[in-house]
């Protein structure tokens, strides 16, 4: 049988680039392919293991007619096999963190991104077709001397968004306060201490009755978290919610009740929570840097300067001000019309089709 397989560096429940290949992998089963996921096994959850098998396994075993979609995001061993495979390629480029957001905080996670960047220079013409998911990262890889860099926005699970609410943290953010709310991992380049700064302003000067949420895993980040900690601290904030890595229920009752989505961040190759916030209703205030507003695409409240306080106050004109509220909310329904008009799917195997395999 003809086969489309993918490669992962990681696989880990609630992860965005997972996601995408369970979603591509039903795309390519669907349509008569075998088809399946490989990933370095110490980088999958034992828990997982039985979903995804080891890359160095594939490679003994791979066939010229085969094709092997590489999801290439940081360094791994995935991306040399890759390199190496005698089939047929593809790149999807997630993006990979400038190293220097991690020098100070983790100098493994910073050797694992230089890594990253010199895999991907390397890899430059050894895949026949080559993407993107935004014109961001297609810019950088088209800087590295790739060529033709087709851009396919990443494909959400609509479904798995809005499905499920967690019943008793639904109930814990009906209390009255304005929940400001912000989904990421917990990484320097989301700029979760300006997004503690902007919260400052706004609960010491606009609002007293609220909560900052900030739901995103610590994982590798625990120097940075505790600064973010003492930070809060010493502000004096209050209700501010370090809430970490949640199922996807508890992370739909956040977007449930949030009266606003707050994002500073400062280095994003998507940013997938801004799309999510969309399909919750959520009005945006977001910082207007790297692939920000490509995403929101003319939609929600982008901020070209840095500054805290008119931060706050545009989140305090987006909660109170009911015509303003209706007239975001109503433009970010149109970008998420625009994106859930396309056929993705389709757009997919177009862009592979120069490379895939006879059914």
């Amino acid at each position: 049988m003809p086969a489309i397989h993918q490669f992962v560096a990681g696989f880990a429940h609630s992860d965005a680039i997972s996601n995408e290949s369970i979603l591509f992998r039903e795309i390519f089963r669907r349509r008569g392919y075998a088809s399946s996921i490989f990933s370095e096994t110490r980088n999958v959850l034992k828990a997982l293991r039985d979903d995804v098998r080891d890359a160095t396994e594939y490679a003994a075993s791979a066939r010229p007619d085969d094709l092997v979609l590489l999801h290439l995001s940081i360094g791994s061993t995935v991306n040399d096999v890759f390199k190496s495979l005698p089939c047929r390629k593809a790149i999807l480029y997630h993006n990979i963190t400038p190293p220097r957001y991690f020098d100070f905080i983790n100098t493994q996670t910073a050797a694992h991104l230089r890594h990253g960047l010199r895999q991907a220079s390397e890899l430059a013409g050894v895949a026949t077709v080559n993407m993107a998911d935004s014109r961001f990262n297609a810019t950088e890889l088209e800087a590295m001397g790739y060529r033709q860099v087709a851009v396919l926005p990443i494909l959400l699970n609509s479904s798995q968004i809005t499905r499920d609410i967690d019943s008793h943290t639904a109930a814990s953010l009906q209390d009255g306060l304005r929940n400001i709310l912000f989904v990421g991992r917990c990484t320097p380049n989301k700029k979760i201490e300006d997004l503690i700064r902007v919260f400052a302003f706004y609960q010491k000067t606009v609002q007293p009755r609220s909560r900052l949420i900030h739901a995103g895993s610590t994982a590798g980040a625990e120097r940075y978290y505790a600064l973010l900690q003492t930070m809060v601290k010493d502000l004096g904030l209050k209700n501010v919610v370090f809430a970490g890595s949640v199922p996807q229920a508890v992370l739909n009752a956040y977007f449930r009740h949030a009266h606003a989505f707050l994002c500073m961040s400062e280095h994003e190759g998507f940013c997938i929570p801004l799309m999510e916030s969309m399909f919750h209703d959520v009005p945006i205030v977001a910082h207007a840097s790297s692939a920000i507003p490509e995403t929101l695409d003319g939609s929600g409240i982008l901020l070209t300067e840095r500054r805290f306080d008119i931060a706050a106050e545009a989140l305090d004109r987006v909660v109170e001000n009911a015509t303003l509220r209706t007239a975001v909310i109503a433009g970010q329904k149109q970008r998420l019309s625009r994106y859930c008009n396309r056929n993705l799917e389709e757009e997919l195997i177009g862009l592979l089709r120069p490379v895939l395999p006879s059914p």
